[in-house]
């Protein structure tokens, strides 16, 4: 179930970071944040920890995860930094009053988030025991 759960949510949480970088794009060009922008990027962030938690659960509990090869060590440690560029760009974004700024920081932190991640997705094409589903 924890394998289901990780591997479906990844595409949740892979669409909600591409979103909250168009987000911040628009918001860059319109000078304006609402609460929707906000919301946009704790939404995406949240996500992020719960695929962390989830990942961590199946690290340490699936049979087919004990077998740690360096796929899946290097999976582990891409997305756990992945995870913390994103949370450190919520966190330096929120305290930022300019609403220019504030776009600007998360637009630069997600981007480098989501070339990570993009970077870390065990992908069919490029591990031979990784799966879409």
């Amino acid at each position: 179930m924890l394998v289901h759960a990780h591997s479906g949510l990844r595409w949740v949480a892979l669409l909600l970071l591409i979103f909250a970088i168009y987000n911040a794009f628009s918001g860059v060009r319109s000078g304006s944040y609402s609460k929707k922008d906000k919301m946009v990027t704790l939404f995406t962030m949240v996500m992020f920890h719960i695929q962390l938690v989830l990942g961590l659960a199946l690290y340490f509990t699936s049979a087919n995860v004990l077998i740690k090869n360096s796929h899946r060590m290097e999976h582990l440690v891409g997305m756990i930094l992945a995870i913390l560029i994103v949370t450190l760009g919520y966190s330096l974004a929120k305290r930022i009053d300019d609403p220019i700024k504030k776009h600007k920081k998360t637009l630069i932190y997600f981007t480098i988030g989501l070339f990570l991640v993009l970077i870390f997705i065990p992908w069919p094409f490029r591990i031979a025991s990784a799966h879409w589903f």
